[in-house]
């Protein structure tokens, strides 16, 4: 483990995690992940239920201890540096739970008190801020899954976090919690808070963040830019012709091109942009016209299933 017992790194980032594996008996739950949030991101941990993604959040906190690896939150370990190195990082493992019988605001009371730090006096500011200034004074035994979700935003806030972690904050919600949440972390992001999010959710995730980590059984497929995965991500083209039997042997002779798929009515082919731009000049020198050339570019649901799901295709077209 590294001795990062130190003060913060004004430039160090908010989140680095090397090598980080976590066993327990033959199951390796998190397999050698690293993972590197930079300042003013909105990182996406992306996985299916069970990938490992709570663990590794788990770790990252100091709340459990890691079998190998390290981590430093603002160049802080928290193995050694103990509550301290939480300094400046807030968010919530799991569902956030309250006291049912009591209201928002006062369980907000409660968890400032035991804050200190000034805590007490951003109770308002972090109510407004998930918009349950209207009501704090109702018992959480009546709020919604999607109030208490953003109860525990606001009891993140109290601790002015540089950092919010959050899992999974949007299981559960129904469309207009989804939106709501949506829109609550692109606020947050926009006042300076770097945000690092645990989903299972593409939508969530495709729309709310600029970096992502794509987890598959405990190890990680992809971690970087969201733009430069799907960027580099082989497209999928939809091909007619006036000859599609002599096309399709075109395609195949061609090695730039990943996948050929022929149908009754038209070839699809998986493929870079220069690999078309091939195809169409040896489809023209074979005398073969053509009717449809359209480019349908990969989703993230399309990346995701290929990366979780063990495709040697999205393996080499995103390394």
């Amino acid at each position: 483990m590294s001795t990062s017992g130190r003060a913060p790194d004004g430039d160090a980032p908010p989140v680095r995690a090397l090598g980080l594996v976590k066993r327990y008996g033959e199951l390796v739950a998190v397999d050698h992940v690293d993972l590197n949030v930079a300042t003013g991101d909105i990182y996406g941990y992306l996985g299916p239920n069970g990938a490992g993604k709570t663990t590794s959040l788990r770790m990252l906190l100091g709340l459990i201890r890691p079998d190998e690896g390290d981590v430093e939150l603002f160049g802080r370990d928290p193995l050694i540096a103990g509550a301290k190195a939480l300094d400046g990082v807030a968010g919530f493992v799991e569902a956030p739970r309250f006291y049912p019988y009591m209201t928002g605001r006062r369980n907000l009371d409660l968890l400032a008190a035991f804050d200190g730090a000034g805590a007490a006096g951003r109770i308002d500011e972090s109510l407004r801020a998930v918009d349950l200034d209207k009501r704090d004074g109702d018992k959480v035994g009546g709020y919604s899954h999607g109030m208490r979700q953003r109860l525990g935003i606001a009891a993140a806030l109290l601790r002015a976090p540089r950092l919010l972690l959050l899992d999974e904050p949007a299981t559960g919600l129904d469309p207009a919690g989804l939106r709501d949440m949506r829109s609550l972390i692109r606020r947050l992001a926009g006042e300076g808070i770097t945000v690092m999010l645990s989903s299972h959710q593409l939508a969530e995730v495709e729309e709310l963040c600029n970096r992502v980590a794509i987890i598959r059984t405990g190890r990680v497929a992809y971690e970087g830019e969201l733009a430069e995965l799907k960027r580099t991500a082989a497209a999928e083209y939809r091909v007619r012709t006036t000859d599609d039997h002599r096309a399709a042997a075109v395609c195949r002779a061609q090695p730039a091109i990943f996948e050929i798929r022929v149908t009754d009515d038209e070839i699809r082919v998986r493929a870079e942009e220069p690999a078309i731009a091939e195809l169409s000049i040896a489809l023209g020198e074979a005398g073969i016209g053509l009717k449809l050339l359209a480019n349908e570019q990969a989703t993230l649901e399309d990346l995701f299933f290929r990366l979780t799901e063990g495709d040697p295709v999205a393996a080499e077209a995103v390394a």
